[in-house]
């Protein structure tokens, strides 16, 4: 029984350590999924986007295959054209979007890093998708002040994906609520930071982990508290909550 008690620590301290994609605690188990319903279905630029990523120093900031097929298929439940993603990477999750969106979809995409956005571009532009992302480099923040600023932006978006700086999701939030239409969804990803929302003060967090557990706290709890959204913490890759504005 002992033995069995530390093997299940030492599965759970591996998945929070080296920030595993899942939260499942049974890497068989999320091994299945993926085997069973994810990649059997991954469309084949996707596949070639994920593989290209697994070779970049950097892959944890992916978004994992299975959150990159629900993104997939909620942008199709409801029927989204107009699109926002703020932190790309080497652009999986927009990948994900592109193929969701109608010909004539878009996508504003910003990151602050032009140089991993150009390593799946190729694949993108493959794919004949790069008509339907408009990609801008630098800080989402004084782009979303401006279209906030014009007006004319106002309740345009379908769809807002955000998976960047976890210190700026609160900003973020306070600019996005007026640019995502009433009934369009908002979607924070990461919101359950490795697991570490509900680790004791001692836990063996990495320190990226640690620095940005407080703010990510904070956003959960202010979402909770929002009376302009419905939301729903969904434990998909490392935790995603989507906002549906309301009001």
């Amino acid at each position: 029984m002992a033995g069995n008690q530390e093997g299940q620590q030492n599965q759970a301290g591996r998945h929070q350590e080296v920030g595993h994609k899942s939260l499942l605690q049974s890497d068989a188990l999320y091994q299945y999924i993926l085997e069973t319903s994810v990649y059997p279905r991954e469309p084949k630029p996707m596949k070639e986007l994920r593989e290209l990523t697994a070779k970049h120093p950097w892959n944890i900031m992916t978004t994992s295959a299975d959150e990159g097929q629900f993104l997939n298929m909620l942008l199709k439940l409801i029927n989204a054209k107009n699109t926002m993603e703020i932190g790309v990477y080497t652009g999986y999750s927009l990948l994900a979007t592109a193929l969701a969106l109608p010909d004539d979809g878009k996508i504003l995409a910003m990151d602050i890093n032009r140089e991993n956005y150009e390593l799946g571009l190729p694949i993108i532009e493959k794919a004949g998708l790069a008509h339907k992302i408009d990609f801008r480099e630098g800080p989402a923040l004084p782009v979303l002040d401006q279209m906030v600023e014009d007006g004319k932006y106002h309740g345009t978006f379908d769809f807002i994906f955000v998976d960047a700086d976890k210190d700026n999701y609160l900003n973020y939030h306070k600019r996005l609520i007026d640019l995502v239409r009433v009934g369009g969804v908002i979607g924070y990803d990461n919101t359950l930071w490795n697991g570490s929302v509900v680790a004791p003060p001692d836990a063996p967090l990495r320190k990226y982990v640690r620095y940005y557990k407080d703010f990510v706290l904070e956003l959960n709890k202010a979402l909770a508290a929002d009376p302009r959204i419905e939301i729903c913490q969904l434990p998909v890759g490392d935790g995603i909550t989507l906002c549906r504005r309301i009001s």
